[in-house]
């Protein structure tokens, strides 16, 4: 398909619906090649992709069920279970993460974290166009300092999505979208005060 074909026609895929095979070898690595594709102000190149498949998946559940317990001391057992076992719906997750340089000159750090989700973009874009179905999920136990220090990411760092991917089970469900004109606007060089808060 082309471009415009494939940037149409995606849509996220939920993780339960998700079977082997996953994208593997060359054709893993290619996906991934379109994430540094992204823009990137100053070259800092902040993405990162971790790889999490086969028993990690178990693992990933672990340390999930592991940040809700020493977050919630009262959370159910059955919780516990349930979020233990999110991570084993889909082959294949891609942990996606910003490599943040604190305190640069050019690129300020939401502009890096910017940067790292473009390539999370482009990169579940590409899944789509090879055959794949992909989502990305996140939720607070992203951002979470026992996870990421689980996962052997730095306290900077900043996890853009756990990206689940995998062959669609069935055709996705197309969501209908409202017309692009409703958000676009056009700034004529007319000068406007800020609104004040409330």
């Amino acid at each position: 398909m082309d471009a415009i074909e494939t940037l149409m026609s995606r849509n996220s895929v939920p993780a339960r619906l998700l079977r082997e095979p996953a994208p593997e070898g060359r054709e893993l690595e290619e996906i991934l090649e379109t994430g540094m594709r992204a823009p990137d102000h100053a070259a800092l190149r902040p993405w990162r992709f971790l790889i999490i498949r086969g028993e990690a998946r178990n693992k990933l559940g672990d340390i999930l069920a592991d940040a809700m317990a020493l977050n919630d001391a009262t959370i159910s057992e059955e919780r516990l279970e349930s979020q233990r076992k999110k991570p084993l719906r889909s082959p294949l997750i891609i942990a996606i993460y910003a490599d943040v340089t604190e305190n640069h000159p050019k690129a300020p750090e939401i502009e890096q974290i910017i940067t790292a989700g473009a390539a999370a973009q482009n990169i579940i874009n590409a899944a789509h166009a090879k055959g794949y179905g992909g989502i990305m999920l996140t939720g607070p136990l992203a951002h979470d300092a026992h996870v990421k220090g689980a996962l052997g990411l730095a306290k900077k760092d900043q996890i853009i999505c756990f990206l689940y991917l995998g062959t669609p089970s069935e055709e996705p469900r197309t969501k209908p979208r409202p017309p692009v004109t409703y958000f676009i606007s056009e700034w004529t060089g007319d000068i406007r005060k800020a609104k004040a808060a409330g």
